[in-house]
Formats: C-alpha cells, structure tokens, sequence
C-alpha cells in the first residue's frame, strides 16, 4: 500500500512538473507537425528528458505516468521505465493506446526495442487494422535494425516479407514507417544492403503508389554513398 501511494504521489508530483515546464508556443507549434494537442500541455523534448534524469529509471512510476494520458506523461514514461521490466502484455497494452507517430516512435526507438520481445511484437503488429497501431511494428523494426548490433541477419531477412506486404498501405505514417525499417535493414552490412536494395528496386517497379515510393524513398538512402564515392572517384 505505502508504494502504490508513493507512485501515486510520484505521478501526481511529474504531471506538476510538466505542467509547469509548458509553454503555450510548443503546444501552439504541435500540430504542425501531426501531433495532438489538445491532450498536451507543450513540452519540449529535451525537458522531458531532463526531468526524466531527476526521477530515475522506475517501472511503476512509469505505468501510473502512462494511465494519466497526457502527451508528454506519456512521453516521461517511455524515458523512466525499465526495459527488463517491460512485459509482452504491456507492449500490447501501450500500442493499442498509440494515436500519434510522436508517442509511437520514441517508445519503439528508445524502450521496446531494448526488450527481448521486440521480433515477436514486429510480427504480431505488422498486420494490425489501426494507423499507428500497424506504424509501430515497422517503427520498432528500424529501431531494432539501428541499435541492437547482436541479432545475426536471419530475423532481417525474415522481416522483409512484412516490409512488402506493408509497402501497399497509402497511410502516410504507415508508409513512412515502412520505408524506415526498410532502409535501417540496409544499413546493417553488406548482404542486408543489397537484400533491402533489392526489394526497394522491385517496391519502385509496384503498380502500387505506396510501394512505389517506399522503394523511391529507400533507394535515395540507401545508393547514397554509392553515389557519393563514384562522384569522388571522378572528382580525382
């Protein structure tokens, strides 16, 4: 009982927190770029992060900021939770509550992917009916493809048939979450590049717009430096 009231009082004295650090322009300034306000008080990022720090890392803390709803509690909570702690249940849970790419991403790219279930959330996801819902599964694929170095290339490889099964999607956030992982696949070595390269070359051939530009978009990333070091090379 004495820790659930000093959680409580945990939360209660973060929300404060935020609601103190808000400032009217950053809240103004949210919608600019697709992400909610009216669930926000207007936080900055880096602020965020620092109160984070002054907290610690603590798994409660971190579920009773996520039921409070708002924006950045929810932000806070992504920043303070333990990845070791975090269970398949709760990824589900958080995921079915994802309404903006902002949330979406950071809690792929700076939590879900330092758990052990992040491929089995990747393929449990990629199916999903709702916007970024279905984000979320590619979200933490490019996470996991950019900051998880021990994964041999087989769970890569594998992926690379949702990758083009989600290529189709028109939804903006879903398109772009898609050509992400297709392109952080690419940049893991040698043989997972030219594997990415040549789905994104068949994706850009698709009689489907969406693919079309997943493949577009993966290929002006990924032949860069290829491109880059021909024009070196003529240059000397």
């Amino acid at each position: 009982m004495a820790k659930s009231t000093t959680v409580e009082s945990q939360a209660r004295a973060a929300v404060a927190s935020l609601r103190r650090l808000a400032k009217k322009e950053i809240r103004d300034g949210m919608a600019r770029y697709g992400l909610p306000c009216d669930n926000a008080f207007g936080v900055s990022v880096g602020n965020i992060q620092t109160l984070a720090k002054q907290f610690g890392r603590d798994h409660e803390l971190a579920l009773a900021l996520w039921d409070r709803g708002w924006y950045e509690a929810r932000m806070l909570a992504t920043f303070v939770d333990e990845p070791a702690r975090v269970t398949p249940a709760q990824m589900d849970r958080w995921c079915r509550d994802f309404d903006n790419w902002g949330i979406c991403d950071t809690v792929c790219f700076h939590l879900f992917d330092r758990t052990p279930h992040a491929f089995a959330k990747i393929s449990k996801w990629a199916d999903r009916k709702r916007e970024f819902e279905k984000r979320a599964a590619f979200a933490l694929l490019a996470s996991v493809a950019l900051h998880d170095k021990k994964p041999a290339d087989a769970p890569f490889r594998e992926s690379l048939e949702l990758i083009a099964r989600a290529a189709t999607d028109e939804r903006n956030f879903v398109k772009k979450g898609v050509s992400w992982a297709l392109r952080g696949i690419g940049k893991r070595n040698a043989q997972l590049r030219a594997a990415a390269t040549g789905l994104a070359e068949r994706l850009a051939e698709s009689s489907s717009a969406a693919a079309r530009w997943v493949g577009n978009d993966t290929l002006r990333d990924l032949l860069r430096p290829a491109k880059a070091k021909a024009r070196s090379r003529r240059a000397t």
